[in-house]
C-alpha cells in the first residue's frame, strides 16, 4: 500500500511515517517504481509506535519496545522494566509539577490583585522576597 493508505490505516500523518523511516524505526519495501510499499505488518508497527508515543515513550524507548515487539523470544521482564522506568519518570514530573503549582498558588494567594504596584508574584519571579 502507498503512504497515504498507510497513514489512513495507522492514524499517523505521512510526514511522521517518513520521519520514522528516516530514523530507522520502519523499513517499508520499495515498489518497482521506487515508491514506498507498506505492508499490514508496517501498519501494525506504526500503530504500535503511535500508541507508545501517546503514552509518553521517547523515540529511543519506542525503538526498544518495537524491538521487543518483534522478538518472540523476549522476556516480559524487559518490557516491564521499560514501562516501570517510564512510570517513575512520569511520577517525578508529576511531583515537579505539583511543586510548581504549589509555588505559583502561594504567590497568587499573597498578591492583592488591586491597583497598587506591590506584587508578590513579580517579586517572587525577580528573586526578591520569600518564595516558598
Amino acid at each position: 500500500m502507498n503512504i497515504g493508505t498507510a497513514a489512513e490505516q495507522s492514524g499517523l500523518p505521512p510526514k511522521t511515517i517518513r520521519y520514522y523511516e528516516d530514523i530507522g524505526l520502519l523499513r517499508p519495501d520499495r515498489a518497482d517504481n521506487g515508491y514506498r510499499d507498506y505492508s499490514m505488518a508496517d501498519v501494525h508497527r506504526l500503530r504500535f509506535l503511535q500508541r507508545s508515543r501517546s503514552l509518553g515513550f521517547s523515540v529511543e524507548e519506542c525503538r526498544q519496545l518495537l524491538s521487543l515487539y518483534g522478538d518472540k523470544e523476549r522476556e516480559s521482564a524487559d518490557v516491564k522494566a521499560i514501562a516501570e522506568a517510564k512510570l517513575a519518570e512520569i511520577n517525578r514530573k508529576l511531583a515537579e509539577l505539583a511543586g510548581l503549582r504549589d509555588m505559583l498558588r502561594h504567590l497568587a494567594d499573597h498578591c492583592n490583585g488591586d491597583d497598587r504596584p506591590d506584587c508578590p508574584i513579580i517579586d517572587g519571579l525577580a528573586g526578591h522576597g520569600t518564595v516558598q
